[in-house]
């Protein structure tokens, strides 16, 4: 090789290493190292990659939300069954508020003959003619109605209007319903007492006790209850049970 020969190559690897040391200070790479490595595979699934440290994880879709169940859904508890008859007043009372009025007020006598008054207003009251008439027996029943029965006092109709008087006779009649009422109560008391008597003597016989204390317990017991008996009249003619008395005077 001759001396020009030589110069030229010279000259030539000094350019080559001039233009090598820009791209040597950025950091760039040779194009052939590039070059030299294998493509990257884009064929893998997205999931790999998410599975790199420092990838975020795929949002998930929240499940449908189910409906809250009611607040005021609670479960069913039996109730007391409320008396057909009860029903019945109750709408006559709402109706008819000065005729039938509503507990405490004390009772009016009722107009004779208000049934077929009433029986005119059963389509919009709701109630048969049937349920009418077992409201207004349960209602002319019991101490609240018979107390009302006082002889000379206003019968009402259902507007409150006077519609004729109480006679002596169903005064009477009145009264003598009360009393069998009380005398009923108080031999009902007078039964209750003897048990509970005969109950005390058979815990007492347990115990020893002298024939004095034990005559002295049972004798006023006795008595009270031959005294209740006496007095107690005797019982008329009387269409009301004591479920149906219980019922009147609640109305």
């Amino acid at each position: 090789m001759g001396f020009e020969q030589l110069a030229e190559l010279k000259k030539q690897l000094a350019a080559a290493r001039r233009e090598a040391a820009p791209a040597a200070k950025s950091g760039a790479k040779p194009a052939s190292k590039d070059a030299s490595k294998p493509a990257k595979d884009v064929s893998r699934p997205a999931g790999k990659d998410a599975a790199k440290p420092g990838a975020r994880p795929a949002r998930k879709l929240a499940p449908p939300r189910r409906a809250a169940p009611a607040a005021d859904a609670k479960p069913a508890v039996d109730a007391k069954p409320v008396d057909p008859v009860v029903k019945s007043i109750g709408r006559l009372q709402k109706r008819f508020p000065i005729a039938f009025p509503k507990n405490p007020a004390p009772k009016l006598p009722l107009k004779v003959g208000i049934f077929e008054d009433l029986v005119v207003h059963a389509k919009d009251l709701s109630l048969s003619e049937a349920e009418l008439r077992d409201a207004i027996k349960t209602w002319c029943r019991g101490s609240r109605y018979w107390k009302s029965l006082v002889e000379g006092a206003a019968r009402v109709d259902l507007t409150g209007a006077e519609a004729g008087k109480v006679t002596a006779q169903e005064a009477a009649g009145a009264q003598r319903l009360q009393a069998h009422r009380a005398g009923r109560g108080a031999a009902k008391a007078a039964a209750g007492a003897a048990n509970a008597t005969g109950e005390a003597s058979a815990q007492a016989a347990a115990e020893p006790v002298t024939q004095a204390s034990a005559e002295t317990a049972v004798q006023p017991n006795a008595e009270a209850a031959a005294q209740a008996t006496a007095e107690a009249p005797n019982a008329p003619a009387e269409t009301a049970t004591a479920s149906q008395d219980g019922e009147a005077g609640k109305a």
